[in-house]
């Protein structure tokens, strides 16, 4: 039994000051007002679940895919408050495709914060391949589907694709298998995205990015999932990827199906993917942008400091509405009872302090 005794501690409603967390067996067993004298300045949110960040701790995964790859970035994410995330994979080869998979079901029975993969490509428009490679970008068949769905084993929970690309056969196979669909790396038309998005698709790829623009005679994709009811869609808040007054807008008028990614790379100088350190962010060596140098809690931060976000929604954005996306939002993704003990301890300057997962202190190396 663990207990945290009068905190500021941030539900999904809201922050609620003076409360206790009981925690029993890596579960939240109570949260109560707290009859504590002690006053507290620390701030207890839920872990952060990042369902687009492809390395940490200078591994970049596609390059180096082994076990103690993917144990160091599991490390370093739950040390900076990410109790949750799916290693993304950028377009590549088959074969690199597979060793990462191998390395994922391999590594499953032992991981922790690692939920598994995001697939972004290969099956992308190549006019929107950012710094995606365009000789291994291709369309997908629906044998080619399921032959990686059956390799993959249910590692393989989210994938980025182009639909106005991809036969619908394609894109309900991989809804029928749990896969979480998102439309990204698109030059889809308004209309094309308002069809997939009523066809199942869930979500969208770093808003803004790689995708049709929005324009006064041809609203494209973000008009799409702004108006849908439904669609969510992730964004990266550094500020460089998308202007903080565009984050403004979607954040307003996108409420609860807005989340926050970090698409945070390291740098590498192997592989088809170089990504190299340049003014806070990541480009290829041709200077197009790759990736960003973003933590979950800094993008906490830039919602609240410069797009007109209240704390209390840039948690979720951080945490309960990725959660919710994938399906997890009864186990992870806020600090209610029955759900895992997955917590940030931030001091009153937001900095970390402690991060429990499962209940266990997490301590820094």
């Amino acid at each position: 039994m663990q207990l945290l005794q009068n905190q500021n501690v941030f539900l999904p409603q809201g922050l609620q000051t003076s409360q206790d967390i009981t925690v029993e067996n890596g579960l939240i067993k109570a949260v109560e007002k707290s009859q504590s004298a002690l006053k507290s300045a620390h701030y207890l949110l839920p872990g952060f679940v990042d369902l687009q960040i492809y390395g940490a701790a200078g591994k970049l995964f596609s390059a180096e895919p082994s076990l103690d790859n993917i144990r160091i970035i599991e490390d370093q994410l739950l040390q900076e408050g990410t109790t949750s995330f799916l290693i993304c994979l950028a377009t590549n080869t088959p074969e690199v495709f597979n060793q990462c998979i191998d390395v994922i079901k391999a590594y499953r029975s032992s991981a922790r914060n690692c939920l598994g993969l995001h697939l972004e490509g290969p099956f992308i428009n190549p006019e929107k391949r950012g710094a995606h490679v365009k000789e291994y970008i291709r369309k997908a068949s629906l044998d080619e589907i399921k032959a990686l769905l059956n390799f993959g084993d249910s590692t393989i929970k989210m994938m980025t694709l182009a639909p106005e690309l991809q036969d619908d056969e394609v894109i309900q196979y991989l809804l029928d298998h749990d896969v979480v669909v998102s439309l990204g790396h698109s030059s889809a038309t308004f209309d094309q995205a308002t069809q997939a998005y009523n066809k199942g698709i869930q979500t969208t790829t770093h808003l803004f990015n790689a995708m049709s623009p929005l324009q006064h005679r041809a609203p494209g994709i973000p008009t799409a999932v702004m108006n849908h009811p439904t669609a969510m869609a992730s964004i990266i808040t550094d500020g460089l990827h998308v202007d903080f007054e565009v984050v403004k807008m979607a954040a307003k008028l996108m409420k609860e199906r807005l989340f926050i990614i970090t698409d945070a790379v390291t740098e590498c100088n192997e592989g088809p993917y170089q990504h190299h350190a340049v003014d806070g962010k990541f480009v290829m060596p041709d200077g197009t942008l790759s990736g960003s140098a973003m933590t979950m809690l800094q993008s906490i931060k830039n919602c609240v400091q410069h797009c007109d976000v209240s704390f209390a929604d840039a948690v979720n954005m951080a945490s309960y509405y990725p959660a919710k996306l994938i399906g997890k939002e009864s186990i992870i993704g806020s600090l209610k009872v029955g759900k895992e003990a997955n917590m940030v301890m931030l001091s009153e300057q937001l900095e970390v302090l402690n991060v429990f997962y499962k209940g266990e202190e997490i301590k820094s190396e």
